[in-house]
């Protein structure tokens, strides 16, 4: 059974193939490394102690696409691939449009020539927009606020459209919230390019020394301590989340949509301060005025996923922490250090 993993060499992509191959299944990877290196893919192989293929195609090139599925026995397919910063996509919606929109109309299009016909889509819970209460649940109204919101969920919509025509279709939609940590080994981990956009990344690099401080956006929100409250997910309890909705699509559930996150909140500083204990370092901070677009609290009602994927997450925000310093002391410059 080979599943084909889109953007498998990503943050998520990466640990949840090593989840796929650890589980017993064959794994394909189709990256086009513009926001990734192969170097991750290495080390899955080296922890695992089993092999998966790779190709460095781009979801615009459709041909490649169509060579890719006509030469593997692909059964379903993990859709991770896609442009991710917030900022970038205001700065570049064109750019993310037709990355993101127009790469997943290539996959899609592809996927039906072929008759593969399972799909577990990487959404976001940018396509809550500002929720009007929290926790967050699926039945919730859907908006975005930035081209990279929107394009999450225009596929979304993309996807039910085709599945309503086509109800052969079976497709998970998964909104998750904020990913962190790193695989316990210490051997693959976050290693964004440039400047982090994310909470830890930035936390730990500063830690290491590779940046001065953190910049925390808005110490004045209606929250405990003034700081944004987010639900952050361990990546490796949100790779597992990957394979129960894989495994579900063999029952054809048709179209469905699950939250994963851990249904806890947690304030910037409250970060902060998990990460100095696990690290032992002092992180300097400068509290700034607010970032446009934050919202106050996000945080998911995951009672859905645990119900009918029988998953949850795990894993604690001192865990996380732990993990992400692991990752970031063994590896201070990521992949660059090898």
């Amino acid at each position: 059974m080979q599943i084909l993993v889109t953007g498998g060499a990503g943050y998520i992509g990466s640990h949840t193939c090593l989840e796929l191959l650890q589980a017993g299944y064959d794994v394909v990877v189709v990256d086009n490394l513009s926001n990734s290196k192969e170097e991750p893919l290495r080390r899955i192989q080296e922890i695992t102690g089993k092999s998966l293929q790779f190709e460095s195609t781009d979801l615009l090139d459709k041909p490649g696409l169509d060579r890719i599925f006509a030469q593997y026995d692909i059964s379903a397919v993990i859709h991770f691939a896609g442009l991710k910063a917030v900022g970038e996509s205001v700065a570049k919606p064109l750019y993310y449009y037709q990355n993101n929109v127009a790469g997943t109309l290539n996959l899609s299009e592809v996927m039906a020539k072929h008759q593969v016909k399972d799909l577990v889509f990487s959404s976001s819970c940018t396509v809550y927009g500002d929720p009007r209460s929290v926790p967050i649940q699926e039945d919730f109204p859907l908006s975005a606020t930035n081209p990279y919101g929107r394009s999450k969920l225009m596929i979304e919509h993309i996807l039910s459209d085709l599945h309503a025509a086509d109800p052969s279709w079976n497709i998970a939609l998964l909104r998750y919230f904020n990913p962190v940590g790193a695989h316990i080994s210490g051997r693959i981990g976050e290693d964004p390019h440039g400047i982090p956009n994310n909470l830890l990344p930035y936390i730990s690099q500063v830690a290491v020394g590779r940046l001065p401080q953190l910049s925390v956006f808005g110490g004045d929100y209606p929250t405990r301590d003034g700081t944004g409250v987010r639900d952050y997910i361990h990546v490796v309890d949100l790779a597992v989340g990957h394979i129960k909705a894989l495994q579900k699509l063999a029952a054809k559930p048709g179209l469905a949509v699950w939250n994963l996150g851990t249904g806890q909140g947690y304030s910037v500083l409250e970060v902060i301060a998990a990460f100095e204990k696990a690290s032992r370092h002092t992180i300097a901070y400068e509290i700034v005025e607010r970032r446009p677009g934050d919202v106050a609290a996000t945080y998911a009602d995951p009672t859905k996923a645990k119900s009918e994927l029988g998953w949850e997450a795990v894993r604690s925000l001192d865990e996380m922490c732990e993990d992400v310093w692991r990752w970031q002391s063994q590896n201070p410059q990521g992949y660059e250090s090898t």
